[in-house]
């Protein structure tokens, strides 16, 4: 893989992960590699950019992430395109998305220059409401009730079916989050290359179990005032009785992977 311009982004707050994001730099600047670091990394020699939302401005060959699986969903909510990433756990709890530890970096670069890697493409999925699309989330999206005195009843429709009950919230993950929130409240573990989504109720009435349904359009309609979170990072609000529609992202999430492995997540989990 020829590597012009790549783009390093670190976990906010994290000295620990800025202080290897300065170090990665310098590594391939060194291969006269064009960097681009976000603020407050500075290195000498690399072109520093703001904020995130910019990196959608420049033709990347390549992002690399410093941090924990937070860092990682950060990027893939700011990034538009289908630019890979080279996931790299500085600081995170368990690390489930990341693919090598800050040790590994340099066969990690050598390999991916001599194309010894392969791309892992995931599924992401965007909630929009009234018109207006929200930024696509790699795991899942939640939509919780804002007033907490009072049971929603919640319609779900996805194809020609719809399941309407009382609920304090859902939860429509993706196969790269089957192993989140989703699988904390009883929903299967799915192999992260399928295109299905999980619907997961959170505390139904009749106890409905997860639906695993075709990554189509599902729309949802709360009877309440709701939140939308994204990712568990961003949180949207809508109003009640107003249809929220959720899809299939129009770019995957694309990872790059040096080894290969069965199911990743569950691995990570200790399954």
């Amino acid at each position: 893989m020829k590597l012009e311009n790549v783009a390093i982004v670190s976990k906010v707050g994290s000295k620990d992960s800025e202080e290897s994001a300065i170090n990665v730099a310098k590594k391939l600047l060194a291969k006269k590699i064009t960097v681009y670091t976000i603020s407050p990394v500075n290195v000498a020699g690399a072109k520093q950019i703001e904020t995130l939302e910019e990196i959608n401005k420049i033709k990347l060959d390549l992002v690399i992430t410093l941090g924990g699986d937070g860092t990682t969903l950060r990027v893939f909510r700011n990034l538009a395109n289908e630019t890979p990433i080279l996931t790299i756990n500085v600081g995170g709890n368990r690390g489930i998305l990341a693919e090598i530890t800050i040790e590994e970096i340099d066969e990690a670069i050598n390999g991916i220059l001599k194309d010894k890697f392969f791309l892992d493409k995931r599924t992401r999925v965007t909630a929009s409401c009234g018109g207006k699309e929200f930024p696509p989330a790699l795991n899942e999206i939640y939509i919780s009730r804002t007033n907490l005195t009072k049971t929603a009843q919640i319609e779900i429709k996805f194809q020609n079916d719809t399941v309407k009950q009382k609920m304090d919230g859902l939860i429509v993950a993706t196969p790269s989050g089957s192993t989140g929130h989703s699988f904390s409240l009883g929903g299967p573990i799915l192999h992260e290359s399928l295109d299905v989504l999980i619907i997961t109720p959170v505390a139904p009435v009749y106890r409905l179990a997860s639906l695993v349904v075709p990554d189509e359009k599902i729309e949802i309609i709360c009877s309440q005032d709701c939140n939308i979170a994204i990712d568990a990072q961003v949180v949207k609000s809508v109003g009640y009785e107003e249809p929220i529609i959720i899809k299939k992202y129009k770019s995957s999430a694309v990872f790059i992977r040096l080894k290969k492995r069965g199911l990743r997540q569950m691995s990570k989990l200790g399954f």
